[in-house]
């Protein structure tokens, strides 16, 4: 189980001639459909993007990387082939919105485990200019919170044990291999005395 949790990892380059069947974009969203909701309120609602053209409006709205400022996202080929657009529905959410993220994460955690079993990585965005909300109709009662890129992953990411508590910034080398410092386990867990 560690070992495929360890590779649920943020993907940014993908295989963008790979199209992603409309059944197997569906059947992820049925996996967040089935996760833990706060109150049950179950809020959220998705968006399948998964036409070239409007694949290609979407991109240049998305920030892809905010610790490498340099790099502007995937170049072509490389570009997402499908996006899930995470849709707030303020009439379903009957608690404060901090618990729809919670449930957000859930789902997507759910999407992300499912894509990966099948060799398609997920990049959940939450940065996007009011571009890509613009690019739809989107009724008042539904806001744009997160956007998914997915594709077949074309990139390799290595996990590697942070040096100190600083060494939190992801990069690429020369190669560009992805790399990505994690806390290590003894610096995560504290030992709180009781009061």
């Amino acid at each position: 189980m560690r070992e495929k949790i360890a590779r649920l990892r943020t993907i940014r380059r993908f295989k963008e001639d790979k199209k992603l069947s409309r059944e197997f974009l569906t059947g992820l969203l049925d996996l967040a459909r089935l996760s833990g909701s706060s109150r049950n309120c179950q809020p959220w609602q998705y968006q399948i993007v998964d036409t070239p053209e409007l694949c290609a409006e979407l991109f240049p709205n998305l920030a892809w990387a905010g610790y490498l400022p340099q790099w502007k996202g995937p170049g072509p080929g490389q570009r997402p082939s499908a996006y899930i657009l995470c849709l707030l529905n303020s009439t379903w959410q009957k608690g404060p919105e901090t618990e729809a993220y919670f449930d957000l994460g859930s789902a997507t955690q759910n999407i992300i485990i499912g894509a990966m079993e099948e060799g398609v990585g997920v990049c959940r965005i939450g940065s996007f200019g009011t571009g890509a909300a613009n690019l739809f109709k989107i009724p008042e009662h539904l806001s744009l919170r997160l956007v998914l890129a997915l594709g077949e992953v074309d990139e390799k990411v290595v996990l590697e044990t942070a040096r100190d508590e600083e060494d939190i910034r992801y990069w690429h080398d020369e190669a560009g291999v992805h790399h990505v410092p994690k806390r290590a386990l003894k610096d995560v867990i504290v030992d709180l005395e009781r009061q």
